[in-house]
Formats: C-alpha cells, structure tokens, sequence
C-alpha cells in the first residue's frame, strides 16, 4: 500500500513540475540572436510559436556551429541564405530535419522574416520538414492587391483547399505586403520562424553583392559570429 502511495504521489509531482515547465514555456520572453557579419550587424528574433525551430536554432548558435560560415545564396529583391555547412572547413554534417511549424496566416513572409529552407520538391519531401541548419531572411518586395488576389486564388487551385486559410492572406498580411514587402508565395510552404529586429539595412545590402550564374557572392559575405543576447535590442 505504501509503494502505490509513493508512487501516485511521485506521479502526482512530476505531473506538476511538467505542468509549471509548460507555463513557464507559454509565457516566455521571445529570444534574441545577434548575427554579426562581414557586412555589419543583424538582430533577429525568435518566435515562441515554432518551438522546435526556435530551440534548435538557439542550439546550433550556442555550439558555434553558424561561426564563420557564408551567406551562400543571395537573390536581389527576394531573400539572403545562409548555414551551408560546406562554406567553413572541418563543420559538422547535420543529417536531421525539423518537422514544419507553419504558422499562416498568423506568421509569414514579410519584409525581414527569417525562415527556415529546405527541400523544395514535395515529392521526395511531402511534410515540408524544414533543413536542420540553412536559414534565409526575406528582402522580397511589394505588391499589389490585386497579385495579391491572384495568388491566392492560384494556390488554393492548385493544392485544392478552399477551407483552410494557409493558403488565404490576413488583412495585416496584406497591408505589410502592399507596403513594406515580403515574399507571400512562400507562405504555407515554408516554416517562418523568426524576424529582423535591427540591422535590415544590412540584409538589404547583402541582397545587392554581385553574384554568379549560380547566386553565390563574388566576394565571400561571412558570418563572423552569431550569439544569443541576454537582453532585447532597444
């Protein structure tokens, strides 16, 4: 009898302590990374609503992993990508993947996103799992409502889902895309999962490095250092 006591009561504490760690989790403060790069400072937030990407970025930046890497593809007027292991000597290969956390319409792809790449094609990736470790932020750029509507209309078409919203834009989605930008034909497609706080001036001016054939920079923009800030940018 007292085995079966002691062990409702061990049930009883673990279920508390899971349930306070759960609270602690819903109320937390959203994390802060600072990218320190060849070209000038970013700052970028985290968002508590994608979790596993969250807790995995704040990982990989803890164990330097992102330290003097590249941003290796760079597309003007659309986005700048980073995390390609195969930019530093001696990284380590990261053969996981993140199971998607798409948020649309809530979170999307406006100006200053940061998302998380992966394998585009849905035939070998069906469940839109996100890349481990490549990252891009949005530069994008405006549009009207009017592409707006017929985005829209052509995506709900083509994945046949005329209920669900991921594929419909918010009104504030609408009123940052008609205004500062973004890349809407990447929502519900890809995992958003964080945002430029301070320093778009610098993902900006990186979007306009000259590139190649293949979009690489001619001239290596690296990554110097990336860390977690223990206080919110002002």
């Amino acid at each position: 009898m007292r085995i079966i006591r002691n062990l409702f009561f061990f049930l009883l504490a673990s279920s508390l302590l899971m349930s306070c760690a759960a609270l602690r989790r819903s109320g937390q403060r959203e994390q802060n990374v600072l990218i320190r790069t060849t070209e000038g400072d970013i700052v970028v937030r985290l968002f508590n609503e994608t979790p596993l990407h969250r807790d995995n970025f704040i990982g990989l930046v803890r164990s330097g992993f992102y330290d003097g890497t590249n941003f290796h593809r760079v597309i003007s007027q659309f986005m700048i990508q980073g995390g390609d292991t195969s930019t530093r000597e001696n990284a380590p290969e990261l053969n996981y993947t993140i199971p998607p956390e798409i948020r649309t319409p809530q979170i999307y792809h406006r100006h200053g996103a940061l998302a998380a790449a992966r394998i585009v094609n849905d035939s070998i990736n069906p469940h839109r799992e996100s890349s481990s470790h490549q990252f891009y932020i949005v530069v994008g750029r405006r549009f009207t409502e009017h592409q707006l509507d017929s985005m829209q209309v052509a995506r709900i078409e083509q994945f046949c889902l005329v209920g669900d919203s991921t594929f419909k834009f918010s009104p504030q989605a609408r009123l940052d895309y008609t205004t500062i930008g973004g890349t809407p034909h990447l929502d519900g497609r890809f995992t958003v999962f964080g945002a430029v706080v301070t320093g778009m001036e610098v993902v900006e001016r990186i979007s306009e490095v000259e590139t190649d054939e293949r979009d690489r920079p001619l001239e290596v923009v690296r990554i110097l250092e990336m860390r977690r800030l223990r206080r919110a940018p002002r």
